[in-house]
């Protein structure tokens, strides 16, 4: 089989791969009977947003869907906003829409890169808020049925970088339309890094959206001038007993209480103190400002990143005895792969 189409400019990491076909779908309509018809087809198909969160390992060999879905509604409920959005819609401007019509609560995700139909999957998080915290429902077209499904938030299974999509719907379910239910009674959640200097003032969601972005600019690379796919690595998640005796090894390690018998460590810091900061493997390498980005620095083979991103779970488990996992979705010849 021939491969015709570049997915350079689909992929914020730069690279250089390609695949047999690529469609863009404008409506949900579209997105339903063009994901149909290659499923019944059985052949291989991978959804694509802004291709923010995904690594081409190799050149795909089947169909790349864009989705390029749009629409937002807004509805209303005694003390809650409703809304109700297409997949392909830009996360970051849906935030934007939001505070400009006075309805908070997605601040915290400022500058998340990606789709909103992208965001269930990976239940994404930053700053003290999970999409699992002001998701309401899920629709999702099953492929085998044909069907159009919502699923409410319980149902989702949504935990640490996770959810149903990545477990027993993967592969068989494309996500359509996203609700979130937003209390209009505000509050703030300023927990979390820069955040906790806004406390005990008369903060205001732009106040937090203006704080998260200048936090996130200062700390990560712009894709459009330096290729990478944000935070490379998830936070691992260890018992309580496991991260005593980590303190009383390493002092100044960073870690969050997750529930009554868990702490989430710091990736970056991790990685930062295995002295792994600025180091390069053929044209990848680890972010100077922030070591938990990998950054495309000399027009990076997926092998460079692949290389990259073993050795540093390699050396972060040696010393620290704790397994680190990418957070990108890493993608094959016909599907996803693991690192």
């Amino acid at each position: 089989m021939t491969h015709s189409v570049s997915l350079k400019p689909h992929n914020t990491f730069g690279l250089d791969h390609t695949c047999r076909e690529l469609i863009a779908v404008k409506t949900t309509g579209e997105l339903i009977s063009c994901c149909l018809a290659l499923y019944q087809a059985k052949e291989p198909m991978l959804l694509l947003g802004s291709g923010s969160n995904v690594i081409f390992c190799d050149d795909f060999e089947g169909t790349v869907v864009l989705v390029q879905t749009r629409g937002i509604e807004v509805a209303t409920i005694e003390g809650y906003h409703l809304l109700s959005v297409a997949a392909g819609e830009d996360w970051h401007e849906l935030i934007c829409f939001c505070l400009e019509q006075g309805i908070a609560g997605l601040e915290n995700l400022a500058l998340v890169p990606g789709k909103v139909g992208a965001a269930p999957i990976q239940n994404i998080g930053a700053y003290g808020v999970e999409l699992n915290d002001i998701c309401d429902w899920v629709e999702y077209l099953d492929l085998s049925s044909g069907r159009l499904i919502r699923l409410n938030a319980p149902d989702c299974q949504f935990a640490y970088r996770d959810s149903i999509f990545k477990q027993q719907l993967l592969g068989s379910a494309v996500i359509t339309q996203v609700g979130f239910k937003l209390a209009k009674a505000w509050q703030p959640k300023l927990d979390y890094g820069p955040l906790k200097a806004l406390k005990n003032t008369n903060v205001t969601p732009k106040n937090v959206f203006d704080c998260i972005c200048q936090t996130r600019m200062a700390k990560l690379p712009d894709p459009k001038t330096m290729g990478n796919a944000g935070s490379f690595f998830k936070n691992p998640v260890i018992t309580n007993e496991q991260f005593s005796v980590l303190v009383d090894k390493f002092p100044s390690m960073v870690g969050y209480p997750q529930g009554m018998i868990h702490t989430k460590l710091a990736a970056g810091w991790l990685i930062e103190a295995a002295g792994l900061k600025g180091v390069q493997i053929g044209g990848a390498a680890v972010h100077k400002n922030q070591a938990l980005v990998l950054i495309n620095k000399d027009d990076a083979t997926s092998d460079d990143i692949l290389a990259l991103a073993k050795h540093i779970v390699d050396c972060v488990e040696s010393l620290f005895g704790v397994k680190l996992e990418a957070e990108p979705r890493l993608i094959a010849a016909t599907g996803e792969r693991s690192l």
